[in-house]
C-alpha cells in the first residue's frame, strides 16, 4: 500500500496563472507558506517554517529537483532536526482555459517515527486544505 498523498483539482484559471502561483515567491506567500525566496530552478534550495497541531514550529528544507515550465515542479521535502525525506510534485494539465493540478507527495512513510504531525493523515488533510481551499480562493481573487 502506498503512503503517497495525491490531490487533484480543476481550477477555473489558465495554466500560466496557476504556474505563477506555484513559482512566484510573492504569490506563494499569499496562499502557501511564507518562503523567504524561491526560484523554479533545478538545484535551488529554500526553507520555510510551518506549524504543528499544538503550535510546534517545523522548519521545512526543500531543494528543487525538476522544472518543466508550466507543466511540472518537483522538490525534495524534509524537516530540520527530524529523519525522513520525501518528494513533492506539482503537475499542471491545460484543459481549455482551465487547469488540472495534480499534487503528489511521495515518501511520507519516512517521517512515520516523528509523531502524529508527520502522519500520512496529517499530510492528506493539509494538502487537501491547501489545494482545494487556499489555492482555489487565491486564484479566484488574483
Amino acid at each position: 500500500m502506498s503512503n503517497d498523498v495525491t490531490v487533484e483539482k480543476l481550477y477555473n484559471a489558465p495554466v500560466e496563472k496557476v504556474w505563477r502561483a506555484l513559482t512566484d515567491k510573492d504569490e506563494m506567500r499569499e496562499w502557501y507558506f511564507n518562503v523567504d525566496d524561491f526560484k523554479p530552478e533545478e538545484g535551488f534550495e529554500f526553507s520555510f517554517a510551518g506549524q504543528g497541531r499544538k503550535g510546534e514550529e517545523y522548519i521545512h528544507l526543500c531543494k528543487v529537483i525538476e522544472v518543466i515550465p508550466q507543466k511540472k515542479l518537483q522538490y525534495s521535502w524534509k524537516y530540520k532536526g527530524y529523519p525522513g525525506y520525501s518528494v513533492l510534485t506539482f503537475e499542471l494539465f491545460a484543459e481549455g482555459d482551465k487547469t488540472l493540478l495534480k499534487l503528489t507527495h511521495a515518501g511520507l512513510e519516512s517521517f512515520a517515527e516523528n509523531g502524529s504531525d508527520f502522519a500520512v493523515q496529517s499530510f492528506t488533510g493539509g494538502w487537501n486544505e491547501i489545494i482545494n481551499n487556499m489555492l482555489e480562493k487565491y486564484l479566484e481573487k488574483a
